[in-house]
């Protein structure tokens, strides 16, 4: 298993890194009075001796509690608990928390949310909109006031009028603000919303590129229709196809509801007569409808037709398990929590933060490639 970029591995369980659980190992202990303001922390040389840990993961453990202001490192006679002022103290913070609901995708985000706040000291404060954009503005005007200090939100920026202008209504909140796997890209560095993102085109690109290297060429995608992700995942695929000089390009995408009601058969007609021999599929459940389309027509998956669905959430339920884009939600709560409470912490000398963080791909049976 590497990290590297782009690479493709077994285990898409975003998992906290070793710095990040010793990290709040100690942020825990700080705050349950383990040691106290003032008192000297462990060393690092022994923390390393005790953890098993390498030197190298402690110290970035320590500055973790350093840029949060929770510890304080002093030349020659080692780190020590801050003191804290009261109006300071993260104990004392609400985040509100905003999302479309909290099935499929999110539960994995609000996961490391919750984690990353509770290893903080911090409350959560829950609310969805159901997909309902008229739902939001009284879902975010419940949570101001329930007297929060920051908000996590995921909101409607795809199919309105005016992502931008919606966009700086919620910059220009009374509390600090972080998108969660929203942003604006097509403003480029106009956007200037701090967000936390899932690279979708980078995702989408990686997963045409894993295609062309088991050999194939005609490579179809096929999406469903006004979701927030489609935009990269499309704009990943067109990169793929111009770079690796594939033969042709096929985009096909149809509304969720459509996707059900004929069974895939649309998809299926069209990559039949594209001659495609691997098809990228936004997302699971499209991905095993047109399975079970292929399968209909008396093909086989990979041996046919070679599928790498988007998404990650059901995938290896399909009767062929499938090969999918994994982003990385917990990851993605997580840091998300994270630049929140560094904001609240630093304020304007924080600088902002827009991060992208790159899917990965879980190799199954549907690609034809050695599960590794």
């Amino acid at each position: 298993m590497t990290d590297r970029r782009g690479s493709v591995v077994r285990d898409a369980d975003a998992k906290a890194l070793k710095f990040e659980v010793l990290a709040d190992q100690l942020r825990r202990g700080i705050l349950a009075g383990t040691w106290t303001a003032g008192e000297k922390l462990p060393t690092e040389q022994q923390l390393a001796s005790e953890t098993g840990l390498s030197l190298t993961t402690v110290r970035r453990a320590f500055d973790e509690l350093v840029a949060e202001r929770i510890v304080v490192r002093r030349q020659g006679a080692g780190s020590f608990v801050a003191h804290i002022r009261p109006r300071d103290e993260k104990a004392r913070r609400r985040i509100g928390v905003l999302l479309p609901d909290t099935q499929l995708y999110y539960p994995r985000v609000l996961q490391g949310i919750d984690e990353s706040l509770s290893a903080a000291g911090a409350t959560l404060q829950l609310s969805t909109y159901r997909y309902d954009p008229e739902r939001e503005a009284p879902a975010i005007a419940s949570l101001l006031d329930a007297d929060i200090d920051g908000l996590l939100i995921a909101p409607t920026l795809t199919g309105i009028d005016d992502p931008a202008a919606r966009a700086r209504e919620l910059m220009e909140l009374p509390v600090p603000v972080v998108l969660v796997e929203r942003s604006l890209p097509d403003l480029g560095p106009a956007d200037t919303t701090e967000h936390v993102c899932s690279d979708h085109r980078g995702g989408a690109y990686d997963a045409v590129r894993h295609l062309a290297a088991l050999g194939h060429t005609r490579i179809a995608l096929l999406t469903r229709e006004r979701t927030p992700t489609e935009a990269g995942v499309v704009r990943g695929y067109r990169h793929a196809v111009a770079d690796l000089g594939l033969a042709g390009s096929l985009e096909f995408a149809q509304s969720k509801a459509d996707w059900v009601a004929d069974s895939a058969q649309s998809a299926y007609r069209r990559i039949r007569d594209f001659e495609a021999t691997a098809a990228l599929v936004f997302g699971d459940r499209e991905a095993t409808l047109l399975e079970g389309a292929i399968r209909r027509d008396g093909l086989r998956v990979p041996e046919d037709i070679a599928l790498v669905s988007y998404d990650d959430e059901v995938a290896d339920l399909a009767e062929v398990p499938l090969t999918a884009v994994a982003p990385p939600k917990y990851r993605i709560g997580r840091m998300a929590a994270d630049v929140l409470l560094r904001r609240l912490i630093e304020g304007d000398d924080c600088p902002l933060h827009q991060i992208r963080l790159r899917p990965r791909i879980v190799v199954r049976r549907s690609c034809g490639a050695r599960e590794s």
